[in-house]
């Protein structure tokens, strides 16, 4: 790799100064307050939580929330994340039930299930996610299932017998451009994730597929539409897009932040590209206006 194509993840300098539109005014609610202490009962954790999302005031506000099973600690280092890192070798196996029982009690019609990276597990976790989706299924009424799922390592079945599940969508996040992959997921491979989503564009049962990437690492429109393109041709119908923001000083460095206006450009571009959707904006993450995207598309 020269010079000029190295990655450049420059962790600890000073964070650029975030601009105004980027400035998140706290809307907690009653319903805000009630989805926190459900979790707390049931022990469920949530992406937007664990994850510090800038939109959880208004999600679960909206009774909506993305739930992250597995277990709160990842056993890979993304520079760009601030889950907890850990390698235990250990299962909740009532993770479904109460995760059923949470989903029952909040009676949502459109549930996104997500979790950890769990390379210590045999089947990366994927006997998990099933047993959830088999547990969902089982409610009446049964909720939409929307997955976003780890790469599960490239375990043998793993992928399959999640697909074999039948979730409505299923996403698996690009998360940046391939340049960028060694100092932003340094344990994760492009072409890998690339070919997660084309093998879950070509299953039967053929779920709606979705992917993400964040801006703001370092990397070039030019480089953005050469994403987009490789995803149109993996049968990608759902693309996100958001603005990568820094969790703490020991974090990747955000490079740079994006005008609202260079994201409906970006939108703009995917959807000449042949996305159906792309959601695209400073505060979009992969689940923000999952339940919109879905019902636009069926």
């Amino acid at each position: 790799m020269s010079d000029t194509a190295k990655p450049r993840h420059r962790m600890g300098e000073p964070r650029l100064q975030k601009p105004p539109w980027l400035k998140v005014k706290p809307r907690a609610s009653k319903e805000y307050f009630e989805l926190r202490e459900l979790f707390r009962q049931t022990r469920l954790h949530t992406v937007c939580d664990e994850a510090r999302c800038p939109n959880t005031a208004e999600c679960w506000s909206q009774r909506t929330a993305t739930f992250l099973i597995l277990g709160d600690k990842c056993t890979r280092r993304c520079t760009f994340c601030n889950i907890g890192y850990g390698w235990s070798g250990e299962v909740d196996r009532d993770e479904p039930r109460r995760l059923a029982e949470g989903v029952s009690r909040l009676g949502l019609r459109h549930v996104v299930i997500t979790s950890v990276d769990r390379d210590d597990l045999d089947d990366g976790g994927a006997s998990i996610f099933v047993e959830s989706i088999e547990r969902l299924r089982a409610l009446d009424p049964a909720p939409r299932i929307e997955l976003l799922t780890p790469d599960f390592a490239g375990k043998e079945g793993a992928l399959e017998s999640v697909l074999d599940a039948a979730p409505d969508i299923f996403a698996h996040n690009l998360e940046t451009v391939p340049r960028l992959y060694p100092g932003v997921r340094p344990r994760s491979s492009y072409e890998g994730s690339l070919e997660v989503l084309a093998r879950a564009h070509r299953w039967k049962p053929r779920p709606v597929v979705k992917t993400g990437i964040m801006v703001g690492l370092g990397e070039t429109i030019e480089e953005i539409e050469a994403v987009m393109r490789d995803c149109v041709e993996a049968g990608v119908r759902i693309f996100t897009v958001g603005q990568y923001l820094q969790p703490t000083a020991k974090h990747h460095r955000v490079e740079r932040f994006y005008h609202p206006d260079e994201f409906k450009d970006l939108a703009r571009r995917g959807r000449e590209l042949g996305l159906a959707w792309v959601e695209a904006g400073p505060l979009v993450r992969s689940s923000y206006h999952a339940a919109r995207q879905l019902e636009a598309l069926t």
